[in-house]
């Protein structure tokens, strides 16, 4: 019985500090380019363009949302899977995990 309670004690501080690791170990793996300037290494949450149309390359591991509003809001008008890129006129931020 006692075995079993260290056991489920250990488990359970794993499980713990796998929840309160710092955010960049949920990051994405990789670089995100927004044209012209912006390079995000291992990018994670939202980024706004800063010139129209938007020019996005997504160098990483996870898939890259385009938001036709600020800040990541309003419609989602792209999803740009890990190696591609896209071209949006109305894009206007971009969400990546």
């Amino acid at each position: 019985m006692r075995r079993l309670a260290t056991v489920l004690g250990t488990l359970a501080t794993a499980g713990t500090i796998a929840l309160t690791l710092p955010g960049a170990a949920l990051a994405a793996n990789g670089t995100l380019v927004i044209a012209p300037n912006q390079t995000i290494s291992n990018p994670s949450g939202c980024y706004n363009a800063q010139i129209f149309p938007l020019i996005l390359r997504n160098d990483t591991d996870e898939y890259a949302l385009v938001y036709d509003g600020p800040n990541c809001t309003g419609q989602v008008i792209a999803v740009v899977p890990p190696g591609g890129s896209t071209t949006q006129e109305f894009g206007a931020s971009v969400f990546i995990k």
